[in-house]
């Protein structure tokens, strides 16, 4: 788990990058993108494929690279509306990003909060009565 700093801006790049190139050619797609590499932020890449990001950054004194390619699955963007090609995100984001967390997946509800609060049984507690046939 990488941990972002608060005040360190984060980008994404929403385009694909050519992962065969390197810490030049990602210095000149950050500048692509209109934004200046020392400036002292985080630039997120991912391959076309989406199994390989790339994290940029410069860190006073020389460029710096973190590359994680997924075993199994893609690394998924939050939603992001057509014509953008970066978007900012926070420490959180990005560490979910990079463990291979959909962010665009529903939460599960475990129980209907509705009836908690009313005081009634909770969903799971109704299913395990149905199963064994016992009362809620």
């Amino acid at each position: 788990m990488l941990t972002v700093p608060r005040g360190v801006r984060v980008f994404v790049a929403v385009a694909p990058l050519d992962m065969r190139g390197g810490l030049d050619a990602m210095a000149g797609r950050v500048r692509r993108l209109g934004l200046e590499p020392v400036d002292g932020g985080l630039f997120v890449f991912l391959s076309r494929n989406r199994a390989m990001a790339a994290v940029f950054w410069f860190d006073g004194s020389g460029w710096c690279s973190l590359r994680k390619r997924l075993v199994r699955g893609t690394f998924e963007l939050p939603a992001v509306a057509d014509g953008v090609e970066r978007m900012a995100v926070d420490g959180r984001v990005l560490n979910s990003l990079l463990e291979g967390i959909d962010l665009s997946a529903p939460r599960r509800r475990w129980y209907d909060r509705d009836r908690l609060a009313a005081g009634g049984a909770s969903t799971i507690a109704s299913a395990r009565s149905i199963d064994t046939g016992a009362p809620p």
